[in-house]
């Protein structure tokens, strides 16, 4: 999963960003609002955590351009403003949520899950494939109701394919879904995930869920029978 922060606080953008990177996000900072609005044209994220007081263009101009140019990527704007109108302007412009500075970073993550189920793409609250569970807002793991211990990229890999099921997903396209666009380490990165995963959710098990792909990417299948 992969979200823009636009904020110029410098101490709150900071802290934002390792704590999502905790919970196994990819994020992209920026406390400019143009900048802001080029990086959401020029990568695919999840979601937009946009502040509405920033440099360049504010936050309601970059919401609206962004949405008048189609693209619905989920938005909560973060402000320091508490009225009514200046909440009403949020929504009018095109955001899915607002709130307050200051406020709780467990209360951001819950408003974060819920507008990303409510996202044009659905989101269901667990993925499942087979017997394999994964549940996003909790970040748990568990095979045939065993709880199988991942660590946040292992599960932000697995994530993205718990998503696209049936889907053959590249290595750059799990790169760019769990990494920020900073990072430039290489994509065998990915194989090292990959074959972690399996030692955690297929060999203790039996199964062979994550198939490979020769040339073209990584698969997860529901059944388990796949080949390595």
């Amino acid at each position: 999963m992969r979200v823009l922060v636009v904020e110029d606080e410098q101490r709150l953008a900071a802290a934002l960003r390792t704590g999502l990177q905790a919970e196994g996000w990819a994020v992209d900072v920026t406390g400019d609002g143009t900048e802001a609005l080029w990086l959401a044209g020029s990568h695919d994220y999840d979601a937009i955590l946009l502040d509405i007081m920033i440099p360049g263009l504010n936050g309601y101009r970059v919401c609206s351009r962004l949405r008048a140019a189609g693209d619905w990527t989920p938005i909560i704007m973060l402000t320091a403003k508490d009225g009514e109108y200046d909440e009403a302007e949020a929504l009018d412009a095109g955001a899915d949520d607002y709130i307050t500075k200051p406020f709780s970073y467990v209360v951001l993550l819950a408003r974060l899950r819920t507008v990303l189920r409510r996202s044009p793409v659905a989101r269901p609250s667990l993925l499942h494939a087979g017997d394999l569970v994964l549940d996003p807002a909790t970040r748990r793991c568990s095979r045939a109701g065993t709880d199988i211990n991942l660590t946040a990229k292992e599960f932000a890999v697995l994530e993205l394919l718990a998503r696209s099921p049936g889907q053959v997903l590249s290595k750059q396209r799990l790169l760019d879904g769990g990494w920020d666009f900073a990072f430039d380490g290489a994509a065998n990165l990915i194989e090292v995930h990959i074959s972690a995963l399996r030692r955690k959710i297929d060999t203790p098990f039996g199964r062979n869920s994550i198939r490979t792909v020769r040339g073209h990417g990584y698969q997860l299948l529901a059944d388990g029978a796949a080949d390595a």
